[in-house]
């Protein structure tokens, strides 16, 4: 029974978000003037072939540390959804 992880990185609050100031200057132009700050992330779905909820948190957290975050800059997190 496979689960789908849904996967959210951003960046950690204490590195500079260049893309993210980008959009955020782009809104303040546009006239949206009460949006106080943006801040650009990745958002990835992957599904795993697991029968136990357990073992399928347990590698989506290994393929986020080694692949889909740098632990360094970016924080990530993780939703795991059954599948029927």
């Amino acid at each position: 029974m496979p689960y789908i992880a849904k996967i959210k990185v951003t960046l950690r609050q204490s590195i500079l978000d260049v893309q993210g100031k980008a959009v955020d200057h782009a809104l303040k132009n546009l006239g949206y003037s009460t949006v106080e700050s943006a801040r650009i992330g990745k958002y990835i779905e992957v599904t795993v072939n697991e029968e136990e909820l357990v073992q399928a948190e347990q590698i989506c957290n290994e393929i986020c540390q080694k692949l889909l975050s740098n632990p360094v800059m970016e924080n990530y997190s993780l939703e795991l959804e059954h599948v029927e």
